[in-house]
C-alpha cells in the first residue's frame, strides 16, 4: 500500500506522456553475457527497477545462440552489488561448468554474498557456499569439480566493529567519510553499514575492508569445504602468472591457451592534458620477457581503444574503439598478431558493451566465430545481439525493451549533431528535437559530460531527455572533449563554450529559442553547469545533482594526503587560505553574485553538506529549491528516489522554460514555492552582490 500511495502522489507531471519518466526508469538492463563451453548458449543477467518494492530485481537467463527460442529464466540474481561511493553496479560475471550443465555466480541473497549455481535448464538453483563472511571473488578449479573463493572479515565481525565504534565514539582519521553519516550511513552489501575510504579519492568500503583475503575451497555442489591451499588460489588479479610488464599496461587480457598478454598502454604527451592522450595496443609473452609486438596498422593508431580480449583458439586480438567523431559510438576490430593484419568487424552508432547504466568492464562474450554483445543507442534501449566475427552481421537474440524502442522511434528519436565552438574545437551531442515546422521555436535543455548508450537521463540518470522532448523542450546531451585539461578553468570552460556555440547555431537555424535554455549535470557535468551559470547569462534555470568545489568539500576531506595532492594536481588548489584567489575564481561559494539563474538542488545525503557553502545562501535569498535523498551515494540508486528526481526535474524545466504548471493537487505547494523563487529572481537588482 505504501508503494501504491507514493506512486499516486508522484503522478501529475508524468501523466499522459508516451515516453514517461517511469518507462525510462523501468528499462530492462542486460549485463554479464558469457557463452557456454560448447558455444551454443549464452548466460546473461537482467536488471530492472521496481518502484513498488523500491529495489532493483535481477535474474539470470540462458538462451541458445541460434535465436530460435526465447531465453529461459534459470535463477534469481539477488540484489545488485554496487560500488559503495558511486552507486554504479559492479560487474557480476558468471562461470560455466566445463560440461555446460551449470552456471556459477556471486549473488547477494538473504543478506549474504555467496557463490550460487543454477542449472542451465532451469531445474535447480542453490548456494554453493554458506560462509559466515561475504564472498569477494571466486573461480572454478579441478576441471570444474570445485569452487575456490575468497572472504574477508565475517559479517558478525563487521557488525561488532560498527557497534564498538558507535559505543566508544568514532575517531576522525583519514579513512572517515566526513560529511556523510558516520554510523551505518551507506547501503553496503544490501544493509545499512558504516563506510570508510579505501583509497586516495572517494572509493569507500565497509569497516574491516583491509582484512586480507582468505581463500577457501568447496566441492562444486557445495557438499564439503576446507581452507584453500596456496597452489589452489588463482594468481593475483587473474593476470598472467604474475608477470612484470614493461611498460605497465592500463588494461590487459591473457590468452587462455598459451598465456600471451595483450596490453593497452597510455602513451604520448599533451601539455594541456593531465593524462597521456594516446593508447598503444601490443602483445608480449606470458613471462613478460622478450620483444613487445606492437599493432602498427592505421586502424590501431590515433584511436581511443578501451577494451581488449583474445578471440578464442586464434592469434587474433579483438579490441573496442570509441569513435569520438561520431558521438562516442563503438566499433570492434581484430588484430592478427602474427600477420599484423587489422580488420573491422562491426561499427555501431552506440554502445556494444551495455547500456549507459552498465560499467564498461563487461565486454562482449566471444567464441571463435561469434560475439554476443549488449547493444544500446541514444534513442534505443539495450538488447542482446549475436555478431558474426567473420561477416560482421548482427542478429538480435533478445529485446526485452522492444515496445519502448518502437514508441521512441515514433515519438522521440535522437539525432547526432556536430558543431565547433569559438576556438574551432569540434563537439558532438545527441539532440532529442522538439522543433515542429510552423510552431514557435522550443526551449532547450542541455546536459554536459558524456553521452553513451541509451540516454534515458544523462550521466547520473536524472533528466528524462526523451520525455522533455515529447512535452516540447528540445533536450541535448553534449560529449565533453577527451581527457582532463591541466587548467581546471579550461576544463570547465569547454562546457560553457560548447553550450554557447550550439545554442547560437540552433537558434540561428530557428530550431530553438535561445532565450530559454536550461542545464543540468552530475559530478563534472554539474561543475560545468555551475561554471556556465557563473560565467554567463545564457541559462534560464539550472538543475544540480551533486556538489561543486567548496571550502567545506576541501575541509571535510583534508585529513587525506592523497586527496590534497589530487586537488592540487587537478584543480590547482591548496587550502582556501593558501590559494585564495584561485578559490575565488573557481568555487560558486565565492561567486553567488554571478549566479542569476534559479537552481534546483537534488542531492545525495552523503554529499549535500559539501554544497551548503553556496546552496544555503541561495536558499536564504529565495533563489533556489533543494531536496536531499537519504541513504544515497554519488549516483542515486533507489527507484522511488530516481522517479521523484525525474519528475521534479521535468516539472522544474517546464515551469521555467514553458511557464507550465501541472494541475494535479499534489504539486500545488511545489508550484507555489517556485512562484516565490520566480518573484525573488525578478526582484533581484542586476548589479547586486551577495556572499562575497
Amino acid at each position: 500500500m505504501l508503494g501504491a500511495s507514493l506512486v499516486g502522489a508522484l503522478a501529475g507531471a508524468a501523466h499522459g506522456q508516451t515516453i514517461s519518466p517511469r518507462r525510462l526508469l523501468e528499462v530492462v538492463d542486460i549485463g554479464n553475457p558469457v557463452i557456454s563451453p560448447d558455444g551454443r548458449r549464452v548466460a546473461f543477467r537482467l536488471e530492472q527497477a521496481s518502484v513498488e518494492h523500491n529495489r532493483y530485481d535481477t535474474a539470470w537467463y540462458v538462451q541458445r545462440l541460434d535465436g530460435r527460442s526465447q531465453p529461459l529464466r534459470v535463477a534469481d540474481g539477488g540484489i545488485p552489488l554496487r560500488e559503495y561511493a558511486s552507486g554504479v553496479v559492479k560487474p557480476a560475471p558468471a562461470l560455466w561448468s566445463p560440461d555446460g550443465r551449470w552456471i556459477y555466480y556471486r549473488a547477494l541473497i538473504d543478506g549474504a554474498v555467496a557463490v550460487w549455481r543454477a542449472a542451465a535448464d532451469g531445474s535447480d538453483a542453490h548456494a554453493v557456499t554458506g560462509d559466515v563472511a561475504d564472498v569477494r571473488d571466486f573461480t572454478l578449479v579441478h576441471d570444474g569439480g570445485a569452487v575456490v573463493y575468497s572472504v574477508g572479515a565475517t559479517r558478525e565481525e563487521v557488525i561488532r566493529a560498527e557497534r564498538e565504534e558507535h559505543d566508544q565514539g568514532i575517531r576522525l582519521d583519514q579513512q572517515v567519510f566526513v560529511g556523510a553519516g558516520l554510523f551505518r550511513s551507506s547501503q553496503l552489501e544490501g544493509r545499512p553499514a558504516t563506510q570508510r575510504f579505501v583509497g586516495d579519492w572517494f572509493s569507500t568500503g565497509p569497516l574491516l575492508a583491509e582484512v586480507p583475503d582468505r581463500w577457501k575451497i568447496v566441492e562444486a555442489d557445495g557438499s564439503t569445504g576446507r581452507e584453500g591451499r596456496p597452489s589452489e588460489r588463482p594468481p593475483a588479479g587473474r593476470g598472467g602468472a604474475g608477470a612484470t610488464l614493461h611498460p605497465e599496461p592500463w588494461r590487459m587480457a591473457v590468452h587462455p591457451d598459451d598465456g600471451r598478454i595483450a596490453t593497452l598502454t597510455r602513451t604520448g604527451s599533451a601539455p594541456d592534458l593531465v593524462n597521456k592522450p594516446d593508447v598503444e595496443l601490443a602483445v608480449q609473452r606470458a613471462s613478460g620477457r622478450g620483444p613487445l609486438v606492437r599493432c602498427r596498422d592505421e586502424l590501431c593508431k590515433g584511436v581511443a581503444i578501451f577494451d581488449v580480449q583474445w578471440r578464442p583458439r586464434s592469434d587474433e586480438v579483438l579490441f573496442t574503439v570509441v569513435d569520438r567523431d561520431h558521438g562516442r559510438a563503438r566499433s570492434i576490430r581484430s588484430w592478427n598478431v602474427v600477420t599484423g593484419a587489422v580488420r573491422r568487424i562491426v561499427d555501431s552508432r552506440g554502445l556494444l558493451e551495455g547500456s549507459s547504466q552498465r560499467p564498461r568492464d563487461i565486454p562482449c562474450a566471444s567464441t571463435f566465430g561469434t560475439l554476443v554483445c549488449v547493444s544500446a543507442e541514444a534513442d534505443r534501449p539495450p538488447r542482446l545481439e549475436r555478431i558474426d566475427l567473420e561477416a560482421g552481421e548482427r542478429h538480435v537474440l533478445f529485446d526485452p525493451n522492444a515496445a519502448l524502442a518502437a514508441d521512441m522511434e515514433a515519438t522521440a528519436t535522437a539525432t547526432l549533431i556536430r558543431w565547433k565552438d569559438s576556438r574551432g574545437r569540434m563537439f558532438s551531442g545527441y539532440l532529442f528535437d522538439a522543433f515542429r515546422p510552423g510552431a514557435p521555436a522550443p526551449p532547450l535543455f542541455v546536459t554536459f559530460y558524456t553521452c553513451e548508450g541509451f540516454l534515458r537521463g544523462g550521466v547520473g540518470d536524472e533528466w528524462p531527455l526523451a520525455t522533455l522532448a515529447e512535452v516540447g523542450i528540445s533536450a541535448l546531451c553534449i560529449n565533453g572533449l577527451p581527457g582532463q585539461r591541466t587548467d581546471i578553468t579550461e576544463h570547465y570552460g569547454q562546457g560553457l563554450l560548447a553550450v554557447e556555440s550550439v545554442v547560437e547555431q540552433l537558434a540561428g537555424e530557428g530550431r530553438i529559442d535561445g532565450s530559454r535554455v536550461g542545464m543540468g549535470g552530475l559530478s563534472y557535468g554539474n561543475e560545468a553547469a555551475m561554471w556556465t551559470a557563473m560565467q554567463s547569462d545564457l541559462l534560464t534555470a539550472v538543475s544540480s545533482a551533486s556538489p561543486s568545489i567548496t571550502p567545506t568539500w576541501y575541509l571535510f576531506n583534508s585529513l587525506r594526503p592523497g586527496f590534497r595532492e589530487s586537488v592540487d594536481r587537478l584543480w590547482q588548489l591548496g587550502a582556501p587560505t593558501e590559494t585564495p584567489e584561485r578559490w575565488r575564481m573557481i568555487s560558486p561559494a565565492y561567486n553567488l553574485d554571478r549566479i542569476r539563474a534559479p537552481i534546483l538542488f537534488q542531492l545525495a545525503e552523503q554529499e549535500y553538506l559539501m554544497a551548503l557553502d553556496y546552496a544555503l545562501p541561495l536558499l536564504q535569498a529565495g533563489r533556489a529549491d533543494a531536496y536531499v535523498f537519504p541513504n544515497e551515494p554519488h549516483i542515486k540508486v533507489q527507484p522511488r528516489h530516481k522517479l521523484a528526481v525525474y519528475r521534479r526535474n521535468l516539472a522544474w524545466f517546464r515551469f521555467w522554460l514553458q511557464g507550465h504548471e501541472d494541475t494535479h493537487p499534489s504539486w500545488a505547494a511545489q508550484y507555489a514555492h517556485w512562484r516565490e523563487i520566480r518573484g525573488a529572481v525578478r526582484r533581484r537588482p542586476p548589479d547586486s552582490v551577495e556572499g562575497d
